[in-house]
């Protein structure tokens, strides 16, 4: 243990203890409420405070920061509105399994419980939404408070946390050691669990794995890829999980998210083992609990999940294994392969009808989306980091896109509208000689747009796709089905997306034809700056099955 007798003030030790649990970005919105913890960053050069435009983007770019990089992703807001902000993005990650802590200033101590300036019960607030919500209150007992928060961020199924500091703790000064980095501890799978998994595999013909949720590493994604061709295991991604496996490896087969290809749906139904690992099979990935059907499968069930809490929850295992992923893909690699002959026809016809699902689609108008998408794949390298939000424009991508290597893919299975940009500003941050592509709704785009002025002040030249067909397009298309005819609330008018890339000191085009884009996108990384290309789609082509 760190100590020292130095007297500092609440907002120093609280800095001091990020350096020393590893933080070196930390996002978000200023606020009177923690001004000591704003003037100890000056102190602790190693940390760079991004200043970003709203509390939600901030939150966002903290999610992001923890997918990339498996820390928790730091952010700060001010009390009441910044906090209810940061809200949108300490949803996504809840819901997404991300380790992040949102650190919100508080009132004074003694303005407590009076309903002062903008004062909030925040364990009320985030207690659903939140691992833990703690609140510390004297100054010596920061280093044990943040310690806790971040060992509590990374272990199990990993998540958000909520620290609230009150204005007059942070002013606090104290003598207080230093507690050493956290340690992330994770579950392994034992002897008997991995006897059991090995029978269930000897007896299956046609199994397939469904890969996602959090706590993968490149060495674990490598390790499970060596496990499945071993036992030649199709794969399949769950919802927004895409990069867990090469897309272009033969034993991957697709995307379980919303609308999955029909074939890997049919799949699904007839494969005689489900190996799932880190995902929670969600509503997205399971087409509304029903491929599988819950509660219980009709196949043969495994399920590998961190925490415990979570087998059996919705689904019942025939075969519940506690184990965090580096663990389980470790060790299932050295299981013996048997049975495999009769499995290689099957993963073969599995990876055919998922190359035949990736070529594009035609769609009405003069953009044609998914060769936009296809040739962009082709150019850029694999290391390319590609974001979005939700909406049915980044169904192209989930779909014709690529994913080559680990934690390239960012977006939200919350199904939040503005992730993309500020998750690219965040990846850009942490890796500033990888390509990085935010595409975005014209009313997804919308909601963050704001933080493209982040990227111009920290000259982070990341690339965003602004898709414009005047809608709210998954909204249109829900109410085309239950209303069809009756068009309510849905319609946009839109700024003209590249004249504000360029007021905001970008650089910013416009494309209206599908040859133009690819000389539009070249002249934008030619640019160094950040950019927006804005491509005006047809407001009939909602989603890739289109009819022209």
């Amino acid at each position: 243990m760190a100590s020292t007798s130095k007297s500092r003030t609440g907002g120093q030790i609280l800095v001091d203890a990020l350096r020393i649990h590893g933080a070196n970005l930390a996002f978000g919105v200023p606020g009177e409420s923690y001004l000591p913890i704003l003037d100890a960053f000056l102190n602790v050069p190693e940390i760079r405070f991004i200043i970003c435009r709203q509390e939600g983007g901030a939150a966002m770019a903290a999610d992001a920061y923890g997918k990339l990089t498996g820390r928790p992703g730091i952010c700060f807001v001010t009390r009441g509105p910044g906090a209810t902000n940061a809200s949108a993005g300490l949803h996504v990650a809840h819901q997404d399994s991300t380790p992040m802590i949102l650190f919100i200033g508080q009132v004074e101590l003694a303005m407590q419980e009076r309903e002062a300036f903008q004062e909030i019960d925040y364990r009320k607030m985030f207690g659903s939404m939140a691992k833990w919500v703690g609140q510390i209150d004297t100054a010596a007992r920061i280093p044990e408070f943040v310690s806790r928060a971040f060992h509590v961020a990374v272990s199990g199924r990993p998540g958000p946390v909520v620290l609230v500091l009150p204005e007059d703790m942070l002013a606090q000064q104290a003598e207080v050691a230093d507690l050493p980095a956290y340690r992330h501890i994770e579950a392994e799978p034992g002897a008997e669990a991995l006897a059991r998994l090995a029978a269930e595999l000897s007896q299956s013909e046609k199994p397939l794995a469904i890969l996602g949720g959090a706590g993968w590493t490149s060495d674990a994604v490598a390790e499970f890829t060596a496990f499945a061709e071993a036992q030649q295991i199709p794969v399949a991604a769950s919802f927004r999980a895409q990069d867990r496996l090469d897309n272009r490896h033969p034993l991957y087969v697709g995307h379980m998210g919303i609308g999955p290809d029909p074939k890997l749906a049919a799949r699904v139904r007839e494969a005689d083992l489900l190996l799932v690992a880190g995902a929670r099979l969600g509503e997205a990935t399971t087409s509304g609990y029903t491929l599988p059907p819950a509660p219980k499968p009709p196949q043969r069930f495994i399920h590998v999940y961190p925490d415990a809490s979570e087998l059996g929850r919705v689904y019942q295992p025939d075969l519940g294994i506690v184990s965090g992923m580096i663990g389980f893909a470790s060790a299932a690699r050295r299981l013996i392969a048997m049975n495999i002959a009769k499995r290689q026809a099957w993963a073969k016809a599995a990876r055919v009808d998922y190359e035949a699902f990736v070529q594009p689609t035609i769609i009405p108008g003069d953009v044609q989306y998914g060769e936009i998408v296809c040739n962009l794949r082709a150019q850029l390298p694999d290391e390319t980091i590609v974001t979005n939000g939700a909406g049915n424009y980044a169904i192209w991508v989930h779909r014709f896109w690529q994913y080559r290597r680990y934690r390239t893919q960012l977006a939200p299975t919350s199904g939040s509208m503005g992730y993309g940009l500020p998750a690219a500003v965040a990846a850009k941050l942490v890796y500033p000689d990888y390509p990085v592509v935010a595409f975005a709704g014209d009313g997804c785009f919308q909601m963050t747009g704001q933080e493209f002025a982040t990227a111009i002040h920290y000259g982070v030249p990341v690339m965003v796709v602004v898709v414009d067909n005047g809608l709210y397009g998954t909204i249109r298309m829900h109410q085309e089905r239950e209303f069809p005819g009756r068009p309510s609330g849905t319609s946009l008018i839109n700024p003209d997306f590249a004249a504000l890339a360029r007021a905001y000191g970008g650089h910013g085009e416009t494309v209206v034809k599908t040859d133009d884009f690819m000389p539009a996108f070249n002249r934008a990384i030619a640019s160094g700056k950040p950019a927006i290309i804005h491509v005006k789609l047809d407001s009939r082509a909602v989603t890739p099955g289109s009819k022209p």
